[in-house]
């Protein structure tokens, strides 16, 4: 098989560099990212929650845990394409390292910075709105960078370059996420009141 052929290329057209095409491809590859990193984030949140870590070892296992879930649904339709994992590797961290350490970088902060955020146990619904608001501003601050980078052939890109997409769907991600932030406000409102 050849390599454009098992690679997709040839399948895919131009990415946008403005305007409303522009900022659906930025929202589309936002909401892919930050499936992976609220995999991740809950994951390490819930993990380190039960097994009683210290707020920064809770931290530093979903920070991870976030990498891992982000790179592995950008990484798994690849390989499962037949392409090489040393053509995979650069194309994940090319796509998805800047918006996986924003996203982790804000959401880990407001976790932190929320009042008894941290300390919740998993039966409280503080932890749960807290982590719900929280990833929902982190990919909120990821998507700027995100259609910065897809306007000058970065990020996502190099996805799309492949003619490769996977993960669930986006408008159900969206869905997911208009709740979650919904969910988030409400519990918060209601612990400020």
């Amino acid at each position: 098989m050849e390599a454009s052929t098992a690679h997709g290329h040839g399948h895919h057209h131009q990415m946008p560099t403005g305007g409303s095409e522009l900022t659906a491809v930025a929202i589309s590859a936002t909401l892919h990212c930050l499936t992976g990193c609220a995999l991740g984030e809950i994951a390490g949140m819930v993990i380190g929650t039960a097994l009683g870590f210290s707020d920064w070892g809770t931290v530093v296992l979903a920070v991870a845990l976030a990498f891992v879930f982000g790179y592995s649904l950008t990484s798994l339709p690849l390989l499962r394409s037949g392409m090489a994992l040393s053509a995979v590797v650069p194309v994940a961290l090319a796509s998805d390292t800047i918006s996986i350490a924003i996203m982790e970088l804000v959401d880990n902060a407001i976790m932190l910075t929320i009042p008894g955020a941290m300390e919740a146990n998993l039966g409280n619904v503080l932890f749960w709105g807290s982590l719900s608001v929280s990833l929902v501003i982190a990919g909120a601050a990821a998507l700027p960078v995100n259609r910065w980078l897809i306007a000058r052939g970065r990020g996502h890109c190099a996805v799309h370059e492949t003619g490769i997409h996977g993960g669930p769907p986006i408008r159900l991600v969206g869905a997911l996420a208009v709740a979650a932030g919904v969910f988030g406000t409400v519990v918060l409102l209601a612990e400020a009141l």
